[in-house]
């Protein structure tokens, strides 16, 4: 494979096994938070637009403004990271969590939930750059495509025991506010547990040691370039793009799977929940065996393409394909597998396209195409299912993910330097 030195790793600490692994988890740990509060208010949609009178299309609305702050937030927050450090941008972002659990729990009405979401996504914005800062700089290179694997499981974990935690609570109490309060603790629990371990989710040290590398010195005589500079670059693009279609899919897949399934089979809304969380847990199973086999592989583009097409294949049958209501569920759910599967190489994907010492700019830019995928995509299904089209959730689905293969093969070719050149920023 090509080397470019435009990609390669900054120096990171000298760490032990163990020392990787906390770290690890504890980012692990705020990933999966981030997630669990992506969904704090689409399982409780059924409740909202029965308390309050609201169509799909005005939740799906919510879901906009959730990513659209987050989105805007994302890619400011990555010249934040690199400027200040992570740590103490993951603190504020949990601080934020917790103060939408709690505008959730005490919303009066639609404006009350549009204030919740907007709060949940300023916490969400920071935490791509800042987690990807911290794994880039704390953990050592050869256990990096672990890192992102745990990375990408702690984050579907996250979505799985969100539907159950939100719904299960609200079916035991009566109340969506009730659980609203609970995932407030959720995020106070989380916050405490960080900051007892903070020092291994520093990245100072690292920063500290890049300015006097003698290697990167030498190689890397773009360092004093505009910090907009990487913006030069096909590949940033080409990721952006990826990221939006994919998510794009995931957004159908978590706010509307549901209740398309219940329109088109009468399947009861408590086991479409369970079939989301089953479609997180699959995905996070594709992403151990996805943090593997990266490593071992010359191009991260051979797993995407394969996984992807296998759960748009999947997403296709349950649309296309007349089948009973239990089966359709277990079918979506495994379509998580696939898309899991390609997980790690996709966070593999955006690494070789950073700079050095651009590394929070750039997972930024990108991720602020997830956030952008689930601002458009989730008000175009809840328009679709308002009218009567519940199928076009999956075949909707099935076609970004296919888009989304198309632009990991752009990106995978925008990477690799000409013969002869070497990579700028």
């Amino acid at each position: 494979m090509p080397q470019m030195t435009s990609t390669t790793s900054t120096p990171k600490q000298i760490s032990s096994a163990k020392q990787d692994a906390l770290t690890m988890g504890l980012v692990g740990l705020a990933h999966g938070t981030s997630h669990f509060f992506h969904l704090l208010l689409p399982p409780l949609f059924p409740f909202l637009a029965l308390d309050f009178g609201l169509t799909y299309t005005e939740l799906g609305l919510l879901v906009t403004v959730f990513f659209v702050v987050s989105g805007v937030g994302q890619a400011a927050s990555g010249f934040l990271v690199d400027r200040t450090g992570a740590r103490p941008v993951l603190f504020a972002a949990l601080a934020c969590f917790a103060l939408a659990a709690l505008a959730t729990a005490v919303a009066p009405g639609y404006l009350g939930l549009m204030c919740a979401a907007a709060l949940a996504g300023l916490g969400n914005a920071p935490f791509h750059p800042a987690d990807f800062t911290i794994l880039n700089q704390r953990v050592s290179s050869a256990r990096l495509g672990h890192a992102f694997s745990v990375h990408g499981i702690a984050g579907n974990l996250g979505w799985a025991s969100a539907p159950l935690f939100l719904t299960g609570i609200t079916a035991a109490t009566g109340s969506w506010r009730i659980a609203a309060a609970c995932a407030f603790v959720v995020a106070v629990v989380v916050w405490l547990v960080l900051w007892f371990h903070r020092d291994s989710i520093d990245d100072r040290p690292a920063q500290a040691d890049t300015g006097s590398h003698p290697s990167q010195a030498a190689s890397q005589p773009n360092v004093a370039e505009h910090p907009l500079a990487f913006l030069r670059l096909p590949a940033v693009y080409l990721c952006f793009a990826f990221f939006f279609w994919s998510t794009c899919a995931l957004s159908a897949i978590q706010g509307f799977a549901s209740p398309a399934l219940f329109m088109m089979y009468a399947l009861p809304l408590s086991v479409g929940a369970w079939m989301v969380s089953g479609y997180m847990v699959s995905s996070a199973l594709g992403m151990v065996v996805g943090g593997f086999l990266v490593s071992k592989l010359d191009r991260a583009n051979k797993l995407i393409t394969p996984g992807l097409l296998a759960s748009a294949l999947l997403l296709f049958m349950v649309a296309s394909v007349n089948m009973p209501g239990w089966l359709a569920a277990c079918v979506t759910a495994m379509a998580g597998l696939g898309a899991g599967l390609a997980g790690p190489s996709r966070d593999m994907l955006v690494k070789q396209a950073a700079p050095v010492g651009a590394t929070g700019r750039v997972y930024g830019t990108v991720y602020s195409g997830l956030d952008l995928g689930f601002a458009l995509a989730a008000p175009v299904f809840g328009y679709l299912l308002d009218r009567g089209m519940d199928r076009s959730v999956f075949y909707g689905s099935a076609l970004a993910l296919t888009l989304g293969v198309v632009s990991a093969a752009l990106v995978t070719r925008a990477s690799r330097p000409r013969p002869g050149k070497t990579a700028r920023a």
